[in-house]
This record gives C-alpha cells, structure tokens and sequence, in this order.
C-alpha cells in the first residue's frame, strides 16, 4: 500500500513539473514584486488585496495566505495596495531587478467602514470571471440574528440565493438541487464530515476563530474535488503575532473564549479558541430533581487550535486542529455522542518571486456511538480520512495566473456495529471499508482582453475501492447473487474521471458584464440517510461495484449589474445541473446496520435547474440584501414513482431571504432577516385499506405532497459599550428568532380522529415559537 502510494505521488509530481517548467520559462523577461500582505494591528494575512500599478492599471490580488506577485516591464511604478476597510498604501518603486516587498494595513479611520460588510474591490463581482462565488466576511456574519443568539456562519450562507435550509433551525444546506452530502466543507483544508451540533441546531465553526468564509456554488475551481455540488472553504486565523489579545462571549445557552498571541514577536504566534453549552448546568438549576435526572448529561464542546511559524522569507508552517464532541446521556443508562476531529500541516515555500508552493498533510474524521447501559448495548459507526495535498501558484504575468497540484487521500469507512455482552455476546458487526482516492488538477485565471476574462482547467480523479473485506452482487432483482471476498491492498473497483471546468467573464462596460461558467464534478463517497436535515447516525459508503460515482454536469450564465459606483450589485443568474447516477432508497428500504445496503438502493438521473435573483446594498449606514431562487429539482429512477419523474424531498419553488442593517451609531446597530420557502416535498399517504381490523395506509407518488409554506421573521440589536479603554471593546447583543410567533410545520403525521372515529386527521409539529436571546460579547 505504501508503496503503491509513493509511486503515484512520483508520477503525479514528475507530471506537475512537466507541466509548469515551460510556462514558468516563458515568464522570465520581465520583473517581479511579491511579498507578503498582513493587518498591522494583529499580523493576520490579508486575503484578496488588490495590487496595481497607477501607470499601466496591471495588476493582482493576495492569495489566502497573503502573498502576491506582479510582474511588470523595468521602469519606474507606483504599486498601490488596496483592500476595502484598510487605509490604502502607494508604494515609489524603481523596478530594475527583482523586488521583495512586505506591505502592512492598517484599518480606516472612516466611520463608515465599520460597517462594510466584505473585504473585496468594489467591482470585483464585474471584473472576475468567478461566478457562483460568495465570500462572507466575519463582521457580517455577527450582526445577523440566528436561533439562541449564537453568530452560525452556516445558517448565514442559507440566506444566499440557490442555497437553502435543510430544516427549522438546522445548520444543513442543500445547494442547487444537491443533498447535503454533495456539500464539500473544509476547515483549513481539513474535510469535516458532520458539521452540526445538537442535532443540526449549532454548526461546529465558532466564528471567533474564522478569518474567511467562501462559497462555491458554480464555476468551481479545479483544485476542489470530490464532490457533486458547492464547496465551503473556511479558513481560521493565525493568531495575533503582535501581542496579546483575547475575545469571547457569554450567552445563554453558551460561553466562548479566544486567546491568541506572539511567542516570538511577527515569527511564531498561536489561537486558541473553545466553547461550550450548559443546557444541563441550567437544567439542574432551574428544576427539581423529581424532573431533571442530576446525571443528566447534554451539551456539546469544541476546540480550535492553530500555530503559525515563519522559519524565513521563503518558508512558513502552520499547524491547524479542531475538536468537538456532543455528549446526550442520562446516568449510565443510556448515552450517546458524535464529534468531528481534523488536524492540518501546512508548509508555504517560494521557490521564487513568481512559483509560490503549499503542501498539506490533512487528518478528518468522524464518530458516532450510542450505549444502552441496561442492556450493555453499544452502537457505533465512523470515517476516516488520512489525506496529503500539493497546490501550486505560478504568476507568470499580470494576465496569467496558473495553479496545478495533486492531492491523495485513504479513507475508512465503519458503517456499523451493535454489539452487546450481556444478550448471548450479541453483536451484528458491517465489514470496515476502505479506499483510496486521487486527483491531479491544472487551472489558469487569464485576462485575454482588457473586457474578456477566463478561469479555465481540468481535474483528473480516480477511485479505487479496496479490501479487505467482502464484495457483494445482486441481480436485476437486487437479490444477492455472488460474494467475493478481496484482500488487504487489492482492488475491488476502480472509477476513473476526467472534469473539465470553465468561467468566463465579458465586460460590457463599467457597470455591467455577463458571466458563463461549466463544471463537471465527480462525487465517490455516499450518505446514507432518511432525514432531509441529517442525523448523527447518517453512515458514508464509498462507490463500489453496486453503487457507480455521481456526476454532474453543471452549465450556468448570468447578468451582472452595478448601480451607485458600485454601492449596490445585483445579479441574475440561470443554471442547470444534470446528474448521473443519481441514488435513492427503494420503497421500504431499511439502511441501518444493514449488510446488504447496497441492494436497497436505486440509480438513474437526476437534473436541477433555476434562477437566482440577487441585490445587495454594500455601503452606508443601510446595507443588506435580498435573494431570490425559483429552483426544481427531480429524480427518474426505475423502481421509484411508477418510473416517473419526481421531486426530492429538500426540493424548493420558491425560497426567499431579505436582511437589512441599520447603524443609528457608532454603538447601535439594528438586524433583521426575514424567510420565505415554499415547504418541502414529502410522501403523504393517499389512502387506507383495513385487513383483519387493522387500518393500513397506502401511498401512491413519491414525494408528491408539499409541507405548508414557511415563513418567519427575526431581529437582533447589538449595543456597544462605551469605550473605557483604548484596547477593551464590549456589546450586548439582544435577538429574537420568530419575532411574530408563527407556528411552522416540522412534520405532519397522521392519526384517527378523536372525534370522528373512523377518520383520519393530520397533527402538525412546530419546533419553536419566539425565541429571544442575549448575549454579552468582549474583545481587548
């Protein structure tokens, strides 16, 4: 195994350099600036900062580790850097060799740049040929009023056109017509599996500890791989490598805290930054322990850690971690928890001025386990994932920006086991599964014209599913036929991909441009799951011999339009997305714990298709926006729905978000957000027939009833202390979830009729009516 993989990782290398020493050859006549971009205040790197020359306007942005490089012809320029919210700086430079320049921010005195709410050039959603790219900055995720009051990066994406919630309170999101497993999340390269906590109602990124936020719905870069839909890329901070500084916030339901600071001043720094519930602390204080079990165990925790160390001018290295648990139990009776860990090792190295390297050694996984102590009974299932990357960055001129590398990872799949000792050593123990996955990727962000501009590239992915363990096949019936059983470091299955991606962006003017992008994405990994919004006992598979890769063939194109020097954007964007190998459950299917799973499961083809609508007010003491999508997304799939297209269950007509700030001051500032969806698709039953006294329903389409619309409405205020001290800032922040108490329908079942005997009446759900919250927030 070994052995294999170091062949691979060689001929992947070899392939790399083959491919970028010509065009790093071709870059040599002219000179080059590069450095490093950072906060002044802190030393964070500053990503997305625009470098240009005033002379001939040529120029670039810092990637997400700061650095930058522009080459330009010798002469004499005066190179600005600019980054909205920072003070901008010109820098006299006579350009006659080579130069290596550090640039340090510092951020605005303008009252109004407080509340700017992203960290780009005013024009960049015109002048990029990224399309279906959102990029959240962290200000903004704090004024938007969520559940229980706790600032969720993920219920804020939600809010974004062609993404939507996957329930009431839930941190899910389907993007685009895909299922939550088609959602690619990183954190500092790390893949995390399950990225909810208490059922979906937290998500597991404490924003304290983020520095950037980016989502991709389309045109997505070559470099990501791996999955069918978007990708989350969430990147944390550095730590403070000036001096020490702390931040945190105490809640409700929950208290965080963050420290970060230089061990060696602007060379090796760190952040720590944690959080913890106490639903059980209040618990037993509120109640009698005739009500609450003093045992009683529920709350969940997490841990963000990262070490930043610059050896040199040439050479950084970042160590990056995250530990989170959600614990549930009552005595030793019965318990259950599930939690995320990744580990990431970075290594930055410049090889030049011009050929900037990152190599990544990445550690994911994901647990799930449940006791019953009566019984001795204990359930488990998992994923692991040992993963290492390279990406490269050649900036061989100011028109031409080329990124290629390789990525290889192992995964272990544990779909699950129950065992228990004290029922005749009971046990029903699924095989452990095992495979490898890899990827190499060559991609170029190019300025063809001063209008015309293009990212263009292509993946190639390959799976193998291999032992040990046994491989099963099935009919046309989908009755097991055949068993082989494959050993360690044999291959079971092998898939193959090649995904070519595309955006291109013209201009056409100041104002406006038109945008089209395709993707094709390979997905080999499945979620078993019969929640829309996820569970904690959802299982991963790998394709196999049964179960062939999703692929999806994504083309989209879109108007974009600026208004008032580029204070407010606007967009309209139409997409459509076809999928092979799309799977779903047959009728009756049992997944858990099931050894033959893959029998029970169905394929065929899938498509989605929408438009989005978007208007966003960027500046001033108003800002917000509003998005808009009318989407369908449907399946036809032999053996389900009388072979007929269907609607999925997290399929949306209609799906509408407004968000609005208002600053009265420097210390007040108002918050709203108010939803709208059409509710989604669900299986009723369509009658009922009685046998031997028994009333038993029937069902007919799959999916073809809706849940009634949702809507809801919810504020935030947020107070800030006066300022007692230079370095200590503090506010308040008071929210209420659905602020007009309307009873949304979680589900709907049915029942006889208490009235009618012999009827049948539907019983509505509701999770939650107003929820208010508040929280006290500090930062010195």
């Amino acid at each position: 195994m070994v052995k294999t993989c170091k062949v691979i990782i060689k001929k992947l290398a070899i392939l790399l350099i083959i491919i970028a020493f010509p065009l790093y050859a071709t870059g040599q006549q002219s000179f080059t600036i590069s450095g490093h971009v950072s906060d002044i205040d802190n030393g964070e790197d500053l990503i997305g900062v625009t470098i240009y020359s005033l002379e001939n306007l040529s120029g670039t942005i810092s990637n997400s580790y700061g650095f930058y490089s522009l080459s330009l012809p010798e002469g004499n320029y005066t190179i600005r850097f600019s980054y909205l919210g920072y003070e901008s700086i010109d820098s006299l430079i006579n350009l006659d060799g080579n130069r290596l320049l550090d640039i340090e921010l510092k951020h605005s005195t303008i009252n109004l740049e407080e509340v700017v709410v992203t960290s780009e050039r005013r024009d960049i959603n015109i002048s990029e040929a990224s399309m279906g790219v959102e990029r959240l900055n962290v200000r903004e995720i704090k004024y938007i009023p969520v559940i229980f009051g706790e600032k969720d990066v993920l219920k804020t994406i939600q809010l974004l056109p062609g993404i939507s919630s996957s329930g009431e309170g839930s941190t899910g999101f389907n993007v685009r017509g895909g299922s939550m497993d088609q959602n690619l999340i990183l954190l500092d390269e790390a893949t995390v599996f399950s990225a909810s906590h208490l059922m979906g109602f937290f998500s597991v990124f404490n924003s304290d500890a983020l520095k950037d936020v980016i989502v991709y719905k389309g045109g997505i870069p070559a470099r990501y791989g791996g999955r069918a839909s978007s990708v989350l890329d969430i990147s944390m901070n550095n730590g403070n490598s000036k001096h020490f500084s702390a931040s945190g916030g105490i809640g409700l339901i929950s208290t965080r805290l963050t420290l970060e600071a230089p061990l060696i001043k602007d060379k090796l720094s760190y952040i720590i930054s944690g959080r913890r519930t106490y639903l059980d602390i209040i618990a037993k204080a509120l109640f009698p322990d005739d009500i609450v079990d003093d045992d009683i165990r529920f709350y969940f925790y997490d841990l963000n850690t990262k070490i930043n160390y610059t050896l040199n001018k040439k050479n950084r290295l970042f160590l990056s971690g995250y530990f989170g648990q959600d614990v549930f139990g009552l005595g030793s009776e019965i318990g259950t928890d599930w939690g995320n860990a990744t580990g990431t090792l970075r290594w930055n190295h410049l090889f030049s001025d011009k050929l900037f390297s990152n190599t990544s050694l990445i550690y994911s996984k994901y647990n799930y386990s449940f006791n019953l102590g009566e019984l001795s009974l204990k359930l488990g299932s998992g994923i692991e994932d040992y993963s290492i990357k390279e990406d490269a960055t050649l900036y061989l001129n100011p028109d031409n920006t080329m990124k290629f590398g390789f990525s290889f990872t192992s995964h272990k799949f544990m779909p699950g086991e129950l065992t228990s000792n004290m029922v005749n050593n009971f046990e029903i123990v699924l095989d452990e599964k095992r495979a490898l996955e890899s990827g190499i990727y060559f991609q170029n962000d190019h300025n063809i014209s001063e209008r015309l501009s293009s990212t263009y590239g292509i993946r190639v992915s390959m799976f193998n599913q291999t032992g040990p363990g046994w491989v099963y096949k099935y009919n046309d019936y989908n009755s097991l036929s055949d068993s082989v059983y494959i050993g360690s470091g044999e291959i079971a299955q092998s898939y193959f991909a090649v995904e070519p991606r595309l955006s291109v962006n013209y201009r056409l003017n100041q104002k406006s441009s038109i945008k089209l992008s395709y993707n094709r994405m390979a997905q080999y990994m499945h979620l078993l799951s019969n929640s829309t919004s996820g569970t904690p006992m959802d299982v991963w598979i790998p394709s196999s011999t049964n179960i062939k890769p999703v692929l999806v063939d994504q083309i989209s194109i879109g108007y974009y339009r600026n208004f008032l020097d580029n204070g407010i954007e606007s967009s309209i964007e139409i997409y459509y997305k076809g999928i092979d190998n799309a799977t779903d459950y047959e009728d009756g299917a049992e997944i858990m714990l099931n050894k033959y799973v893959e029998s029970v499961i169905l394929t065929g083809r899938g498509r989605s298709y929408g438009v989005e609508f978007y208007l966003k007010k960027k500046y001033g003491d108003f800002t917000g926006w509003i998005s808009y999508t009318l989407s369908r997304t449907e399946n036809l799939i032999d053996g389900i729905n009388n072979n007929s297209w269907y609607p999925l269950k997290y399929d949306k007509t209609h799906d509408v978000s407004v968000i609005a700030s208002y600053q009265f001051s420097r210390r007040l500032f108002l918050s709203a957000v108010w939803i709208y969806a059409t509710g989604n698709a669900v299986t009723f039953p369509s009658g009922k027939y009685e046998l031997d006294g028994q009333l038993i329903p029937y069902y007919t389409e799959r999916n073809g009833y809706r849940m009634p619309s949702y809507n809801r409405l919810d504020a935030s205020l947020t107070l800030k202390s006066k300022k007692k001290r230079a370095r200590f800032e503090g506010s308040w922040d008071f929210s209420i979830y659905n602020l007009y108490n309307r009873h949304n329908a979680y589900s709907i079942s049915f029942r006889e009729s208490e009235t009618g005997p012999g009827n049948t009446e539907a019983v509505k759900l509701s999770l939650f009516g107003i929820v208010p919250s508040v929280s006290y927030n500090f930062k010195f």
